[in-house]
This record gives structure tokens, C-alpha cells and sequence, in this order.
């Protein structure tokens, strides 16, 4: 394991079927939203899954535990957080199920044939280009900015490679809900599920789940919000089970 993990690097427990994952403090570690966006996408026997942005590789690691899927790839920009995700796909033995790629969102399509994938699956930036950023774009400012991907951008490489009937599963921040289900509709990505999550039942959504399906008719099901925490420090049940403790 030493020659899979460097120095500054630390190796965290997943609490689910003896994952683990390595994650580098000075750069990006992986929040909550990816491990809600993991519980919430489903896959099916046989699914290939694609997660745009993968970042350190959380997503597809996590799935590769909860469901079925053959196989799952994760595309990442950033070299050292791409090879960050393989060296952690290696150090759980899962090589033969999922690859990482290094490379732009925008050019996916390079990498990956038309209609290829039954899932795909991202937890894109938040903020709109350099909102709030006050210098360079790092590691972080990368995974929180749309820096180097739009989410239009995102939706249309989404709807090249996902097949007709696929599922785009996303997270994202409700104050972008309109702009965002406007740019999903325009790439024939219809939203069919949203569930809200909610810090406290008594404070405003701060994320949003969502699952489109490529070509799907208009109905759209608004789920039972999902709380986060019932007491300050305290998970839900629900919380609990989705982390896996």
C-alpha cells in the first residue's frame, strides 16, 4: 500500500465492503454531495457508467458497492487528482471494473463513441465561471468554479454519450434549479426525479438531486425531502444508511 499513497496523503475508510479511498487535504476532498449523488443513482446488471469530473474517484468507487454495474470510467482533468483516483481504484483491487481517464469534459466525446453509456453520473462545479475567485483557479477553486466546464457544456457532451433511455444522475444547488432544468430540456435530458436535501427540516434546501433520462417524455416526480441532520452533529437514519455506518 506505502508505494500507492504519498506523501501529504491520507487513506480514508468508506465504511462500505472494506473501500478506502486516498485524498490529499491540500487540494479537494470529496464532500457529501458525491456521497448523496452515489446513493441516489442506480445502475443496473450490465450497465457501462461514466462519472464526468470524477475528481479523486469517489463516485464510481461507491457505486462499484451499491450496484451491479459491469463497469464503471471516471474522466477527470486534472492529472494529479485522475491519478490520485487510479492509485485509489488499484489500492481496492477494483482495476478490472473501473478505469479512470485523464481529460476534458468538453472533448468526452473524443474519448468515448456516441451513445456508449447506460449511466452517466456527475457532481459538477457550483458557481458560475470565476464567481467569488480571487486568484488562480487551483484544485479547489477547479471542482467549485465552472472554470474550465459550463454546465451546458457538461449537458451536451451528456447527451452525445449518454444512449437514448439513459440516466443522467447530478447534484447541484437549488438556486440554479431553473437555469439548469432549461439547459437539461434544450439536450433532451428530461427531468423525471428531483429530491431536495435540506441541512435541518426547519432550514432552505442547499442541494438538489436530480435523475434525467435521455429523450424521456415531460413528468417530473418531486421526492420527500431528504434531512440531513436531526440534532446539531446528529445524521438522520436515512443519512446513516446512505454513509454506511
Amino acid at each position: 500500500m506505502d508505494s500507492l499513497v504519498h506523501a501529504g496523503e491520507r487513506v480514508d475508510d468508506l465504511q462500505r465492503n472494506h473501500l478506502r479511498i486516498i485524498q490529499d487535504p491540500k487540494r479537494f476532498c470529496f464532500g457529501m454531495d458525491a456521497v448523496l449523488l452515489s446513493g441516489f443513482a442506480a445502475a443496473r446488471e450490465g450497465d457501462h457508467v461514466l462519472d464526468l469530473g470524477t475528481g479523486t474517484g469517489i463516485i464510481p468507487i461507491l457505486m462499484s458497492a451499491k450496484t451491479d454495474a459491469e463497469h464503471f470510467t471516471g474522466l477527470e482533468i486534472q492529472p494529479e487528482s485522475a491519478d490520485m483516483a487510479a492509485r485509489s481504484v488499484a489500492l481496492n483491487g477494483l482495476q478490472k471494473r473501473i478505469d479512470i481517464v485523464t481529460g476534458d469534459i468538453r472533448e468526452a466525446d473524443a474519448f468515448f463513441p456516441a451513445a456508449s453509456f447506460d449511466v452517466i453520473t456527475s457532481n459538477p462545479p457550483y458557481m458560475i465561471s470565476s464567481h467569488g475567485l480571487r486568484g488562480p483557479a487551483d484544485a479547489r477553486a477547479i471542482a467549485r468554479h465552472e472554470v474550465l466546464c459550463t454546465f451546458p457544456e457538461l449537458a451536451a457532451v451528456t447527451e452525445k454519450l449518454l444512449r437514448p433511455g439513459g440516466h443522467f444522475y447530478l447534484v447541484h444547488r437549488p438556486f440554479r434549479m431553473a437555469e439548469i432544468m432549461c439547459t437539461l430540456k434544450a439536450h433532451h435530458l428530461e427531468p423525471k426525479r428531483l429530491r431536495l436535501v435540506y441541512p435541518y427540516i426547519d432550514r432552505e434546501p442547499n442541494m438538489m438531486l436530480l435523475d434525467c433520462v435521455r429523450g424521456a417524455r415531460e413528468r417530473l416526480t418531486v421526492e420527500k425531502p431528504l434531512i440531513v441532520y436531526k440534532a446539531p452533529g446528529e445524521y438522520t437514519e436515512e443519512i446513516t444508511s446512505i454513509y454506511g455506518y
